[in-house]
């Protein structure tokens, strides 16, 4: 009996271990879509101007800044200088907009390393063109994984909003791309 419940206890143990092990914790880290941290690529101001700008991510993956006819967006660029367009104005709203001066990188230790799992942005679009100075401010949740990286999420303007935007990245390696709309 003796050698049993030792046994039992063991395994218990061990499973233990390897639950606290799976379940690395997530934790946010932010990087600037403006200033210092961002590099412009490309700008004109005719024909209603375009920008192209390069901002520093976290670990090898870099985000690239657009905007054209006063719309922005965002594509992700892996570690392997893969493009990863987001597409905003497609996949949110095709409304004026811009984005947020900050992302929130979602990070988690894999190999005692943190590696990005997902991003969100804030998103400002004006959707009302009889008061196109009102803005809606969403919050956008893309996956990073090693096969697809996407929006999966757009949460609108709640009391909650950043905790559920949190939830949902943290959710979001196993959920679909949001389609184009």
């Amino acid at each position: 009996m003796y050698k049993i419940v030792t046994s039992l206890s063991t395994i218990l143990l061990v499973s233990l271990s390897l639950n606290t092990q799976a379940a690395a914790p997530i934790t946010s880290v932010y990087t600037a879509l403006e200033g210092a941290n961002c590099k412009t690529l490309e700008s004109s101001e005719e024909g209603g101007g375009w920008y192209k700008g390069r901002c520093k991510g976290m670990n090898a993956y870099d985000l690239l800044v657009m905007e054209g006819d006063l719309r922005q967006t965002i594509t992700i660029v892996d570690p392997k200088k893969k493009e990863h367009p987001l597409e905003l104005w497609n996949t949110v709203s095709s409304g004026f907009s811009s984005l947020g001066n900050k992302a929130e990188w979602r990070m988690q230790k894999q190999a005692n390393k943190p590696v990005p799992i997902a991003l969100i942005v804030r998103f400002n679009v004006s959707e009302d063109p009889e008061r196109p100075e009102k803005n809606t401010s969403y919050l956008v949740v893309s996956k990073i994984t090693a096969n697809s990286i996407c929006v999966t999420d757009v949460i609108k303007p709640q009391a909650n909003a950043n905790e559920l935007a949190r939830k949902l990245a943290d959710q979001a390696a196993n959920k679909a791309c949001k389609p184009a709309g």
